[in-house]
């Protein structure tokens, strides 16, 4: 998993409230177990629709999502965290998030940013475009924080031990390869104290 320390660039101003896991990602892609190419149905139903802000060149690449409360409801798919990191998202602020994706999205490396809707109400208008042109948002995971050029400066709570594993990498394997060394050691006890329960080497 990449370090997640800073992320800056322009943000999707989506804003839809209460979007679930079939319009991140629809049912019929589900069959794959391969985290790659599922940007490609990420919200499909909503960019059928002419004008969509996932198709607009403007927002080409964006690494951050705006949206509306309880994203990520519906199904437990861990595929819609698959297919919006392969979209090149890397944080989704919302003023509420369902519980599994949120977890699921800090196993894949994504940031969830809680708001409150006026926070997310002005986001909304610098993502869009002040003066008639999108503007980047900055968002620093050490001092939780989300900025503009316009001043704007809201802070944001995460959990200590998310923040730590987004801040260095690290997903369930990274965290055990940390206690390597102590791994080593006990199974090295264990081989002393209790040889029956070591498999022989063939």
């Amino acid at each position: 998993m990449d370090r997640l320390t800073q992320v800056e660039g322009r943000a999707y101003p989506f804003g839809m409230k209460n979007v679930d896991t079939d319009i991140v990602i629809p049912a019929h892609w589900l069959k794959t177990i391969s985290r790659t190419g599922l940007g490609q149905g990420a919200f499909e139903v909503l960019r059928k629709e002419p004008g969509n802000v996932f198709d607009d060149p403007q927002y080409a690449g964006a690494p951050i999502l705006i949206a509306g409360d309880n994203f990520g409801c519906g199904s437990s798919r861990e595929h819609a965290a698959w297919a919006i990191a392969d979209l090149g998202i890397k944080v989704v602020i919302a003023p509420s998030f369902s519980d599994i994706f949120s977890g699921n999205a800090f196993k894949n490396g994504i940031l969830t940013v809680v708001l409150p809707q006026d926070a997310i109400d002005r986001l909304m208008q610098v993502a869009q475009g002040i003066d008639g042109h999108p503007d980047d948002i900055h968002i620093d995971l050490e001092q939780q924080t989300v900025t503009t050029r316009f001043q704007d400066r809201f802070t944001f709570e995460i959990d200590a031990f998310r923040k730590h594993c987004l801040l260095g990498g690290l997903d369930e394997i990274g965290l055990t390869l940390g206690d390597a060394d102590g791994i080593g050691v006990y199974e090295a006890r264990v081989a002393q104290e209790r040889p029956w329960v070591v498999p022989a080497v063939a």
